[in-house]
């Protein structure tokens, strides 16, 4: 099975598109009360809106890895290569990074546009999309797929359409962030952060997600590692160290004149350090007390062998309070301008 891991992944907001409002109640109803839908009757408003939404998130701290915008176009392109890597995990403090409209689920039979249609209007946008189907449309739905208008399609009369629904908004929710992160991650794989082109790491995080409750991650950069967050927005890192890494740590310490129990764990990989209190190394200052900086290692083997170990985030390593999932869930609850409605803001 082969899973793709984004340099980064969060909830995002799902647009739903259909003329009949009763249909998309009932659909919103259904789908998991995690997923925070916004609605559509309007076509054109549609579309508006998540081209607008779209050139915000360009514009807005939101999105942490920036591409770029020509609105005249409505085309999406990369232009930077490098970027503060610190930026990504920022994200966290960001209360509009939920906002994102990263899959749009259309239906294909509507009076003033088809959603085919629809579809190839948002073709340079790169939400991922869905196309409700009736039966007799199924022809079309395949060709759209084949010209890569739409992402998948569903029948509306299939006896599980909410099931399969929730499964294709969950895969390409990993699709979008993959596509969204591709170019840097083909530049840092090459370097410091090759665990995140292996699959066995990949694998890894996603059994880390259904442990532990985790909803987002983030690339972090010092030390080398993951950035979980659960709903709740309660923060623990995975450092990934390779043997050559631990190495590095080794020879920092010994210069140090750490004690010989450090010494010893490390060469032989036994422990995973996280010295949050001085810049990542050993610090001759931390003594006898370099135990609470340590975490048994743990194995994963993948093209080649990565040790890791997840630690609490301390929480001088943000600039601030995390954004949580809860808080955005509850305000979209109690706030009408954040509940599904047809409106051409963003």
């Amino acid at each position: 099975m082969n899973i793709l891991l984004p340099i980064y992944q969060h909830p995002v907001l799902v647009v739903l598109i259909d003329d009949n409002q009763s249909y998309l109640d009932s659909v919103t109803f259904q789908l998991d009360s995690r997923l925070i839908c916004k609605t559509f009757t309007d076509t054109k408003v549609a579309i508006n809106w998540i081209k607008g939404a779209y050139q915000h998130c360009v514009s807005d701290a939101a999105h942490p890895i920036h591409v770029g915008y020509d609105d005249e176009t409505s085309c999406l392109e990369r232009r930077n290569a490098s970027i503060n890597l610190n930026e990504i995990y920022y994200a966290v403090l960001n209360k509009q990074r939920f906002n994102i409209p990263a899959v749009v689920v259309v239906d294909y039979a509507m009076p003033h546009m088809n959603g085919v249609d629809l579809c190839e209007a948002l073709q340079n946008i790169p939400c991922k999309k869905i196309l409700l189907t009736g039966q007799a449309d199924e022809k079309v739905a395949v060709d759209a797929f084949n010209n890569k208008l739409i992402d998948q399609f569903i029948k509306k009369n299939d006896p599980i359409a909410i099931s399969r629904l929730e499964l294709a908004i969950n895969s390409l929710k990993k699709v979008f962030f993959s596509e969204q992160t591709s170019t840097l991650k083909d530049l840092l794989t090459r370097h410091t952060y090759a665990f995140l082109a292996d699959a066995a790491i990949a694998e890894l995080v996603e059994q880390l997600y259904q442990d532990h409750g985790f909803i987002e991650h983030y690339l972090f950069p010092n030390p080398s590692g993951i950035l979980f967050i659960d709903v709740n927005g309660k923060a623990k890192l995975m450092v990934v160290e390779t043997e050559a890494s631990l190495m590095a740590h080794y020879e920092m310490a010994q210069h140090q004149n750490a004690p010989p129990e450090l010494l010893e764990s490390l060469k032989k990989h036994l422990l995973i350090p996280f010295f949050s209190d001085s810049d990542g190394v050993y610090d001759s200052s931390i003594n006898n007390k370099w135990m609470n900086y340590c975490r048994p290692s743990q194995l994963c083997k993948g093209t080649q062998n990565y040790y890791w170990a997840i630690f609490e985030f301390p929480s001088h390593y943000l600039h601030g309070d995390i954004y949580s999932y809860a808080n955005f869930l509850m305000l979209s609850k109690t706030t009408p301008a954040n509940q599904n409605q047809a409106t051409a803001e963003p």
